[in-house]
């Protein structure tokens, strides 16, 4: 990929000529901000790109390539963090976002139960799945589109923006009506169709990484939604499969600042599907705030016993009020907020 890294006080026409000319080549302009310098990435032949006359434009500080395989969420094409807002909540800043709620919507007043007590408590992302891929068949796959009415609806009630899980891109269309962010599961996320489909939306999107993947995997995987215009990907840590059986799967804190070191991308953990014991989730979590999550993603229900879905990793809503508690002064520690 070529950087074009632009003047600070370039004209809005020099900018619409550059993009024009992009455009007229065949290739697909990347716009990004990055402290107060506009960077537009162009994917392709390199050497073809560099003969274009971007020079008699005007307004170019200079031309560069991008090292790394992944191009646009790489820190080479944008150095500052991107934000990502999804309704008032703005996730890749200094405040540490935290997503909570059931794992599989069961009800409306159970879901609007857990909303009313994980909002009370600081959280302001609800999460819940309208859609459940099970390792069984025979497990409970879900509400579907009624499901998805029940997130929108206790969204009317309660202001927070909704968070599910997209399992097929010919679904894309009908979870998009409903959801404020679009979470790509960790089965899916090397469905290369589904990714350019969520792309497109240019909403949120929530990328977790999966079971057996690489870093680099992950970030290619975030670089087809990008590749496709839409900037508002998520990066999720979910933990992955080791020889570990004491635990779910295995979570790879490291994954945390390291990724916050390749990419501009926010970063979250999900600390509960990284463990798959409510007991752990607590000290999971502050960990994860420790090495620098800009959020959580944490499975509530109000009786895990009975859950439909993963009631083993799901903590009551009197355990994640004491957690948020305990996550505010460990994001104090580190110059955040919750």
């Amino acid at each position: 990929m070529i950087v074009i890294k632009l003047k600070p006080h370039i004209a809005v026409k020099q900018i619409s000529g550059i993009i024009n000319l992009i455009e007229k080549s065949g290739y697909i302009p990347n716009i990004s901000k990055s402290d107060g310098v506009t960077h537009i990435g162009v994917i392709g032949d390199e050497q073809a790109i560099l003969k274009l006359p971007f020079r008699r434009l005007g307004g170019i500080a200079a031309l560069s390539r991008t090292t790394k395989p992944f191009k646009l969420t790489g820190r080479e094409y944008k150095s500052a963090d991107t934000q990502v807002k999804a309704g008032h909540t703005v996730l890749g800043g200094r405040k540490v976002v935290v997503m909570a709620g059931p794992c599989a919507v069961e009800s409306y007043p159970q879901v609007l139960g857990i909303a009313r007590a994980v909002k009370k408590a600081g959280a302001t992302v609800l999460r819940g799945g309208a859609f459940k891929p099970r390792t069984s068949p025979y497990s409970f796959q879900g509400l579907k589109e009624e499901g998805l009415k029940i997130l929108a609806a206790v969204r009317q009630q309660t202001g927070l923006p909704v968070v599910t899980e997209v399992i097929s891109s010919s679904g894309v269309g009908l979870v998009s009506r409903y959801a404020d962010i679009l979470q790509i599961g960790a089965r899916n996320m090397q469905n290369y169709a589904l990714l350019e489909e969520v792309g497109k939306t240019r909403k949120p999107v929530l990328l977790k990484r999966g079971m057996m993947s690489t870093l680099e995997e992950l970030l290619m995987s975030a670089e087809y939604i990008l590749a496709q215009g839409n900037p508002n990907v998520i990066l999720c840590e979910r933990g992955i499969r080791t020889f570990e059986k004491y635990t779910r799967n295995t979570l790879d804190i490291s994954a945390v600042p390291l990724l916050k070191q390749m990419t501009h991308l926010p970063v979250i953990v999900d600390p509960s599907h990284a463990t798959g014991i409510r007991s752990l989730v607590a000290a999971v979590s502050k960990a994860s705030i420790a090495a620098g999550a800009d959020g959580l993603i944490i499975e509530v229900h109000t009786n895990p016993d009975k859950a439909l879905s993963d009631g083993f990793q799901s903590i009551t809503p009197i355990e994640f009020s004491r957690l948020m508690t305990d996550l505010s002064k460990i994001a104090h520690a580190v110059n955040r907020t919750i």
